[in-house]
């Protein structure tokens, strides 16, 4: 009996193990399968499954020739699955002690994080040249997660050239994702920032495919299982010819300046120069924050597009406009003599209107005071006609209002009138206003793009053509109206005299041509000049010179192409931007097959 008491205890504890043994596996079992099962069910599917995104190629873009300005390199990029990687931060900093990765690809990594889904790779370096992936690749194993994968990056193989108009690709930013549908842009990291590539975006992005994957639990693939393939973006062609392009940046380098070269007939911009400009590689894969304030602060403004966004007086650009206003109301005859001294005066008015010819032009008829860019002589074409005439005539032209090209970001300059005055400035308006509105000073601003569009239609007998920058928009265009076609030879006659006449301003320019051309230079004053002060160029700062202005148009009798010029404190627009204006020309018809 005593023995088998103790055996009968052995058997209940041992019996007790068991029962509690199951009970706690039961409710280990009910606990996964029941409370926990949903998470499980999605970890399983996901380690079995796997939806991948596959991003379209950028549609890439060219000159009129054919010629590659935009488009795609390969490259790698180095991506994590943070379901996978048990040290994910320390890893990061590890990577950055490497030099893999730097803080900004951790910030920018801990933006992206909730775009992406559960298991899905998501970017931590892109842009990693062959040494860098040969690098991470030889320690990977030391990265639990983390993958290489190969893919495609924009660049630019002319770097800085043209940037301006093609404008350049970024990382997607929060300010993007307001706008853009994420489900077009699933594995997307880049959008157009400006330009070309922003304006066509939808055009040369393209639509994203998926892949779905049967993976281990490491995440590696095992079998595909199905496939819709993305549609790459288009590409677009521009009507940018860049050896053009190129002239007109070689002619400018070291200056602050603009050149828009114009088909006459078409509205294709053939160049479409700004200076100083910057490298778009740099913003592809993110710009360090040093070069980004390194660009931002500097004094010339290299982000800056002068052909689309500066605003600058026209000076006497501005004149053959005046003209032909006169021309078409009846206020100027163009070969009646007038004299023109060393300055204007209004009546009743002490104020001198001087004219940049200390001693005057003596008697000159709109022939010579076009040639010789005679100020007195616009003075008083100007007060005769009124502000009102003159904006009323000149605005059809394509003055104070964008011209339409097909880039986002167009100034619309500033043509001035009394309703423009007393609605901004709730001021009247002043004779004076209207002495200096005749040669394109005081209130008026034009852009270079203005400037070259509105002296084509000028060339072309009142026939407006519409800025292009992609060879493949419609050609559009309309007709201003003419009273008489005689006055507009005219203004185009005198504008000719400007290169061609032993007494133009620009006469040496007429040197070694085979065509005539017309032209008109100009200077816009950057600072004010009190009453009875001289203007002594040598001893001001160059950023206190006066901008350089030139537009001409070739061949004058049946115009094919209208170049603005505007150089910067510059000074002189025939002796500075008039020979620039020349090369792009002669350079146009040296390529025109």
């Amino acid at each position: 009996m005593r023995r088998y008491r103790p055996q009968r205890f052995r058997v209940f504890v041992a019996l007790l193990v068991l029962i509690t043994a199951f009970l706690v596996l039961l409710g280990r079992v009910v606990y996964l399968q029941i409370v926990q099962h949903d998470k499980y069910l999605e970890l399983a599917d996901n380690n079995r499954i796997d939806i991948r995104i596959l991003p379209p190629q950028r549609g890439q873009i060219f000159d009129r020739n054919g010629v590659l300005l935009a488009g795609q390199k390969p490259s790698y990029q180095l991506v994590v699955k943070k379901e996978l990687a048990d040290q994910l931060d320390s890893d990061l900093e590890r990577l950055k002690t490497l030099g893999l990765i730097d803080n900004n690809d951790i910030q920018y990594f801990s933006k992206i994080q909730k775009r992406y889904k559960k298991f899905h790779p998501i970017p931590v370096k892109t842009g990693l040249d062959e040494h860098q992936a040969y690098r991470f690749a030889s320690i990977s194993h030391q990265f639990k997660g983390f993958d290489l994968e190969a893919s495609e990056v924009r660049y630019y193989p002319f770097k800085a050239s043209g940037v301006h108009f093609l404008g350049y690709v970024g990382r997607i930013n929060d300010q993007d994702l307001k706008t853009i549908d994420p489900q077009r842009y699933q594995g997307t990291r880049v959008i157009g920032k400006n330009g070309v590539e922003k304006y066509y975006e939808s055009q040369l992005h393209g639509q994203p495919g998926f892949q779905k994957v049967e993976t281990n639990v490491q995440g590696r693939t095992i079998r595909i299982l199905e496939q819709t393939p993305p549609i790459n973006g288009q590409d677009v062609t521009l009507t940018i010819d860049i050896r053009l392009q190129h002239l007109g940046e070689e002619l400018l380098k070291g200056e602050r300046g603009s050149i828009v070269l114009m088909d006459n007939e078409t509205g294709d911009i053939l160049a479409f120069v700004s200076q100083p400009t910057f490298d778009p590689n740099l913003f592809v894969n993110g710009i360090s924050g040093k070069d980004y304030q390194q660009l931002l602060k500097d004094p010339n403004k290299p982000f800056l597009n002068r052909a689309l966004r500066g605003q600058y007086p026209p000076g006497s650009t501005f004149k053959p406009f005046v003209a032909l206003a006169g021309l078409e109301q009846n206020y100027l005859n163009p070969t009646k003599k007038f004299f023109a001294g060393p300055y204007f005066q209004l009546p009743n008015s002490t104020h001198k209107y001087r004219d940049w010819k200390k001693q005057g032009h003596g008697w000159v008829d709109l022939n010579k005071s076009m040639a010789q860019s005679c100020d007195v002589y616009f003075y008083d074409l100007a007060t005769r006609m009124g502000i009102t005439k003159i904006h009323d005539f000149i605005q059809p032209f394509g003055f104070g209002q964008t011209t339409g090209i097909d880039l986002l970001g167009e100034k619309k300059g500033l043509l001035p009138s009394r309703e423009w005055k007393k609605a901004v400035k709730n001021q009247p308006w002043y004779r004076g206003e209207t002495v200096i509105t005749g040669i394109g000073q005081g209130y008026t601003l034009a852009t270079p793009l203005q400037l070259a569009a509105s002296t084509a239609a000028l060339a072309n007998s009142g026939f407006k053509v519409k800025p292009r920058i992609n060879l493949q928009s419609p050609s559009q265009g309309e007709q201003l109206t003419v009273k008489n076609h005689h006055n507009w030879k005219k203004v185009v006659e005198s504008m000719v005299a400007v290169v061609h006449s032993p007494t133009g301003t620009a006469r040496k320019l007429a040197k070694g041509l085979d065509y005539k051309m017309a032209g008109k230079s100009g200077t816009a004053q950057v600072f004010g000049i009190k009453q009875g002060e001289e203007y002594d160029a040598e001893n001001l700062k160059k950023r206190l010179r006066d901008h350089a202005l030139f537009t001409a148009f070739a061949p004058a009798e049946k115009p094919e192409v209208t170049v603005a010029v505007i150089v910067e404190n510059g000074e002189s627009g025939s002796g500075v931007a008039g020979p620039i204006a020349k090369a792009m020309i002669e350079k146009y018809f040296e390529l025109k097959p």
